[in-house]
Formats: C-alpha cells, structure tokens, sequence
C-alpha cells in the first residue's frame, strides 16, 4: 500500500504518527486530535509547495500511528517518542547543563550521600533538583559534617585495617573499619538523613530530642550534646525555608532572542520570589520543521518563516517538565501556543504526590506588568547569550571558572588545575609532563616532567600511577595544598590509574577528571557512567582542551630535549 492510501486509512482518533523514510529511520514525530486530518493535511497543494513541509513529504516513505484516549495521552507519548527517536525534523532539547540531585544509596549496607546529575533506578533515593548547582554539594557537605555519611569510594562491603581522612576530621562515623560504629548506629543516621532530604524537619527535630533527652538521662552527655547541636542546625535550616517560602512563589521565566538562523533562550529559575540560577540553551541550525497545519494555510502561500516561536516552545517545554520530579507552580513564556493547557493538564496530573492531590501549573504569557518585565529581562539576558556563544566573545575569568564548576559538577570554582600526559621516546623511554593554570593563567613556572623509573616497557597505567603517587606525596610531605581539579590526557584507564594511586595516600575526594583523546568527552571520577559531552563552542570545552594541548606541548618538548641527550635539565622530578 503507497503511503497516500494508508493515510486515507488512518482513524479519526486522537494519537501520535511517525513519519520514517526509505530506510526505515524516524523523521518526524507528531500528534493529532484527529489523526487522518493532521496527517493527510500535509499533503495538500499548499503545504507541499512550503519549502520545509515539502521536505518532509518527500523524505517521507512511511507513517506509523498510535492511537490513544485523549490529548493528554498523546502530547506525553510525543514527548517520549521524540526523547527515544530523536527525529531530525522535531526540535530537540539540546543542552549543556543538567541539574544535580542529591543520591542516598540505601540498598547499599552502609548507604552513602553524593551528588549526581542522573536519575537511575537502582533503588537509591533521589532529591533535587537543586539550583544553583553548588546547592547541592552545600547540602552534601552539611550531611557529611552533621550526620556524619560520606560519600567516599571506598568498597563499604568488606572492611579495611584503618579509616580515611574523613573519619578522623569527624565527617565519616567510619563504617569502613570494624568496630567504629555499628550497624544499628549507621542505619540511625541514615534515617536522619532522609528525613532531612525530604523536608521534614519538624519529624527530624522531634526524633532528635527524644534521643538526647535519653542521651542526658543515661548520662551520655557527649552523645546528647551532639543531638542538641543537629537540633539547633535543623532548626535554623527550617526558618530559613519559612521565610523564603513566604516571599513568593515559584516561577520559571523564559526570553529568546534568534538572528541568522541560529537561537538562544535563556531560562531564569525564579524560588521563593528570587532569581536563584540562569540556565542557557543554543541552537545553530534549527531544523525545518514542518509547522503545525492551519486552517488559515491557503493553497500558494507563502512559505513559513524559519522560525516560529509558538512551534518552538510547545516543543522546548514538553522536552524540559513532563515527567520531571519538580515542576513549578508558574511558568512565564513569551509566546501562546496551540496545546499550551493540554499541556498544563498534563504537568498538573504528574505532580500528584502522597495526598493525591494535584498542584495545578500554569504556563501564562503575560503581556503587561512585572511578569512580562521577567521575560523581557530573560529576553535580554538571551541576547547577550547570543552574542556570546555566536559572536565570540571571550568570557571572563570568573565565568569560565564558574562554567568549569558547573559542568563538570565541582563543589567550588577550581582556582587551579594540574594536568598530566604521559609519552613515549620511539617506543621505549616513558616521560611525563605536568602543567599548571591557575586564576585564569597557565603558570609555567610550576610546570614538572617526570622521568618514569619503577616501569618496564610501555604500560601508560602504571606510569600514571608512578606519576602520581611521586607528585602528591611530595605534596603531603611539604604540607602543600592540593589543586582544586586534577586533569589527566586520556580515558577511564589513566583515570582509574590516577585514582588508585591517590587513595594509596590516603587522598580521596579529590576533584579528578579525565579528556579522552579523540572524542574529547570528560570523565569526571565516581561519575563515570555520566561522561560529560560539552558542544564544541563550549568555553569549558576549549579551557579545558588548551590545558590538555599545553602538557602534551610540553611533554614533546621535554621528549624532543632526551633525544638530544639533554637528560640533566630543568624541572625534573
């Protein structure tokens, strides 16, 4: 059967259609009230002759369909269809950022508290997302200095002869070495834990003074002095919640601005009635998407401009809440658009929590007063994204830290990097090279090679390791401070090996990454199955490729001067 007489086949019922090509890919996702008059619209003279529209139809050698019982229905399986299949004819959310959330891995036996930047089911407890980003790692490190959970690598399912660092800086109650706590006392802990994380401090404050007024009466009155000071943090945490709740409520504020082709939005994160986080989005090449049919389309009209904003949004916010943890309560767009309430439905349904009540959202377009200020400030901010992004404008030191912080999910701004590469003379002599940039420089009076001594061979593993472990013992012996980010030229392997060589000093914690060679992706460790792909305008991307090119410049240099005999120069170590 020809497409034309499939689509005269189609029923009359709400649904999604997909629209592949010859060899079978997805090209365009939609979805339809009626599913035989959207999809037979596109082949009407007029459309045909639209340049975009046009294009479609002719790559279009299929249409699949899924019937469903309403429009609610049908705008989520849209939403997770184009998610799955990315189709090149649909807008897609491309984004740098993600937000974190804060992970408690109770099916572990000691469970553990870290960040994370993605949601998996593996029975761990989620929180978040949190904004700015460094909210997170705030909140972390208050539960590591409170409630004394860690978030280390160590393997908590056997125990080791001595504890780490942490425990011994009252961070870890150390359920890494047998006999420091118990079971009973841990699982406590992490029962505070949790209550803190889901917001129920009066339950969590409440817990606490029954224990030490137990505490007191046994006459453990260290053990009640620390229930006392918990009590006194949480409930200073709580009034500060109370008064942000009450100055406004929450809202998420969108601008654009779009010039040759290419498009920036700027989404600002408005909490409690303040702007908390700005999160940027890019396009460079909008792809030719078909506009929704109308019943104004005449046929021989003209074609639909490049860009349409109502189109767009529909998309941009379908991509960014439906099935999110936390949607706010209002979100301010600058354009109408044709299922804005269909979708408003839809996000109100998905926020119903533990009282099945829903919260009802709204997504409004104001055109006057304060609300459109925010747009028109967003809008703003958009276009200095613009010109940044695409017009090349060299940000400063501090964004680029700030940047860096972000995308690689570092608790604080990094003020110095140390990077390592390690290579090879013809295929025997292994050398390493270690460069500084620090405060928004590179630093080369800090630069460091390494001639390896311990390894035989070409085994770039054990050489990092050797690398390493000579660097920051000195490091401890001087009593020196570790860089904000260590970087290592390679993949998971160097990584790992870097990573070995720093616990065997008892040194964890420690900011360290990796940029593997040619897909120039970074992995950041214990978030190796998050690897970070940043687009190649980022400028975190090129910082951190400059660093990276420098060692390996330098790491030629030092090969290029063995060569010619010059082993007994400079800053070997």
């Amino acid at each position: 059967m020809d497409l034309p007489s499939k689509i005269r086949t189609l029923p009359t019922e709400p649904g999604v259609y997909l629209y592949k090509n010859a060899e079978g890919e997805v090209i365009y996702v939609g979805k339809a009230n009626n599913l035989r008059s959207r999809v037979s619209s596109y082949f009407h003279e007029g459309r045909i002759q639209d340049a975009k529209t046009g294009t479609l139809v002719r790559e279009a050698a299929d249409v699949e369909y899924i019937v469903v019982a309403n429009t609610k229905e049908a705008l989520a399986l849209e939403n997770n269809l184009i998610k799955q299949k990315k189709p090149r004819f649909n807008i897609l959310l491309r984004d740098d950022k993600t937000y974190p959330y804060v992970k408690l891995t109770l099916a572990e036996r000691f469970p553990r508290v870290y960040v994370t930047r993605r949601l998996r089911k593996d029975g761990a407890a989620y929180y978040g997302p949190y904004f700015p980003a460094n909210l997170a790692y705030r909140i972390v490190d208050l539960i590591h200095r409170n409630f004394l959970i860690p978030s280390c690598k160590v393997d908590l399912t056997r125990y080791h002869f001595r504890p780490c660092l942490q425990y011994y800086i009252k961070r870890c109650l150390g359920p890494c070495v047998q006999e420091l706590t118990t079971p009973e006392i841990y699982q406590e802990a992490v029962r505070d834990v949790k209550l803190f994380l889901e917001g129920r401090p009066s339950d969590l404050s409440r817990s606490l003074r029954q224990r030490m007024e137990q505490a007191a009466a046994a006459e453990e009155f260290e053990r009640a002095a620390r229930y006392r000071d918990l009590i006194s943090t949480v409930e200073q945490l709580q009034e500060k919640q109370r008064i942000a709740s009450a100055e406004g409520d929450d809202a998420d504020v969108f601008g654009y601005h779009f010039e040759n082709g290419m498009l920036a939005v700027n989404l600002f994160h408005m909490r409690g009635g303040r702007v908390l986080d700005r999160r940027e989005f890019f396009w460079e090449e909008l792809p030719e998407v078909p506009t929704n049919p109308s019943p104004t389309t005449t046929p021989g009209g003209p074609a639909a401009p490049s860009f349409v904003p109502s189109d767009f949004f529909s998309a941009l916010l379908k991509q960014l809440y439906i099935a999110q943890p936390y949607v706010p309560r209002n979100i301010y767009v600058p354009v109408e658009f044709e299922d804005r309430e269909t979708l408003e439905d839809v996000l109100s349904d998905q926020t119903v929590g533990e009282n099945a009540r829903a919260t009802r959202i709204h997504i409004l377009v104001p055109q006057r007063g304060e609300k459109r200020s925010l747009i028109d400030l967003a809008g703003n901010n958009a276009k200095q994204s613009y010109d940044q992004r695409f017009r090349v404008v060299k940000p400063n030191t501090k964004a680029i830290q700030e940047a860096l912080q972000d995308a690689l999910g570092l608790a604080n701004p990094p003020k110095r990097i140390e990077c390592f590469d390690i290579s090879h003379i013809q295929g025997a002599e292994t050398v390493a090279s270690m460069v500084v940039w620090e405060d928004g420089k590179i630093k080369k009076s800090d630069y460091r090679k390494f001639i390896i001594r311990t390894v035989e061979g070409v085994d770039d593993f054990a050489s990092m390791r050797e690398v390493m472990t000579r660097r920051y013992k000195r490091i401890q012996e001087e009593h020196k401070p570790m860089p904000s980010l260590i970087l290592i030229d390679g993949g998971l392997g160097q990584l790992h090996a870097a990573a070995e060589a720093l616990e065997t000093l008892g040194i964890i914690n420690q900011p360290l990454a990796s940029i593997a060679k040619r897909e120039e992706i970074i992995y950041v460790y214990g978030q190796e199955n998050e690897p970070v792909v940043l687009d190649h305008h980022s400028p975190v991307l090129h910082l951190v490729q400059l660093i990276r090119d420098e060692a390996r410049r330098f790491a030629a240099g030092r090969i290029l001067g063995l060569t010619r005999g010059e082993l007994g120069g400079g800053f070997l170590s």
